[in-house]
């Protein structure tokens, strides 16, 4: 190969000599001692320009082919690594910007070298900005929707039908199989390629723990495909440098989406960057039956509290309830009475007395 690519580029430098002696045949017949030559002055430069061209090549043309070769092995290595969407918008931004340019530098062609070096400029002025932009706007270009007015976003459809992204910690949680099922979810459903893959790992995790954690997980996301038709698997990488909870709010801004979640700090994160989430745990959260102080209820008492004689017991929804005194009731259902409830980030707190205890203190007073 090395062998045939010497002969090519020799071959190339002989015709590239020969075409510079063609071209400028008229200065070198004003060379007195070729002129004395007569009719072959021309032979002797063809001659001359072959073997200059050919040695040329034979000699300079290997370098510059490895060089060559070392850059398009770069180039190739960083656009690899390089995401899709950068190198889309990239795109966009350079052909405008160079569309720009040439709008600009049409009128300069009679400044004469001057004109020449100004297009130049120009031109790479150009390009090199709306490369830039592009790719900081990113987000922006490859969102069609939002080039829309407002009015016009309302008329293509409520802000309801936003897709849903879907988290690895809500997939392995279980329960948003549940509320699929009830219908309260609208729109399509996005699982991210990123989300199964972190799931794969978890479920081959040598953990027990972690990796029963993550085949319940598969096999919800199993359930959620067989049960809803709007399940759609995003296959395009967002981002190889990211973690999966950045990847994640980067997906919901590129197709105006929501996360679907029950971690509180992908949550507070998302707030920061004006993404909006959908929290499992504040839904589980609202729809609990709300309890006034001086209700009656029936609890079973499970264990001690961290207080002397307070015992503790849970409702069915999974409410902690603190009985007062419940600690000799260890193991047995008893009647109580709310005295107060106080909601924390983590859930809702009931506080209670034993009912028999608020009719001794009543008959007291």
């Amino acid at each position: 190969m090395d062998r045939i690519l010497r002969q090519v580029l020799t071959a190339v430098g002989a015709l590239v000599g020969l075409g510079v002696v063609l071209r400028n045949h008229t200065a070198w017949s004003a060379w007195p001692m070729l002129h004395a030559i007569g009719h072959a002055r021309e032979g002797v430069l063809i001659a001359a320009g072959l073997v200059a061209g050919g040695l040329v090549g034979y000699l300079v043309g290997p370098i510059l082919v490895a060089w060559a070769t070392r850059a398009v092995v770069w180039v190739e290595s960083r656009l690899q690594h390089t995401p899709t969407q950068d190198l889309l918008s990239g795109s966009i931004g350079l052909i405008v910007g160079l569309v720009i340019a040439f709008l600009v530098g049409t009128d300069l062609s009679g400044l004469g070298p001057f004109g020449t070096i100004l297009r130049v400029a120009i031109t790479i002025g150009f390009g090199y900005v709306g490369l830039r932009v592009s790719i900081r706007r990113k987000d922006d270009i490859m969102r069609p929707q939002s080039w829309l007015p407002a009015r016009m976003k309302h008329r293509n459809g409520p802000e309801s039908i936003k897709p849903k992204i879907l988290d690895t910690s809500v997939i392995i949680d279980g329960r948003i199989a549940d509320i699929c099922q009830s219908g309260f979810l609208e729109g399509p459903l996005v699982i991210p390629a990123f989300v199964l893959e972190e799931l794969r790992h978890i479920a081959d995790s040598a953990d027990v723990l972690k990796r029963n954690r993550g085949r319940r997980g598969l096999d919800i996301l199993n359930r959620i495909q067989k049960e809803q038709n709007s399940v759609q698997i995003y296959e395009r990488e967002v981002d190889p440098n990211m973690e999966v909870d950045s990847k994640l709010l980067k997906l919901a801004k590129i197709l105006d989406g929501k996360v679907v979640t029950n971690d509180f700090n992908l949550n507070k994160v998302a707030e920061l960057q004006g993404v909006p989430v959908l929290n499992i745990n504040e839904l589980a959260n609202a729809v609990k039956p709300v309890v006034l102080p001086g209700e009656e209820m029936v609890v079973h008492i499970i264990k001690d509290g961290k207080e002397s004689g307070q015992g503790i017991g849970y409702l069915d929804d999974g409410t902690m309830i603190v009985v007062d005194g419940g600690r000799k009731f260890i193991g047995q259902t008893v009647a109580v009475l709310v005295t107060s409830v106080l909601q924390t980030a983590a859930g809702r707190m009931i506080f209670a007395k034993l009912k028999s205890q608020a009719g001794v203190e009543a008959e007291a007073r």
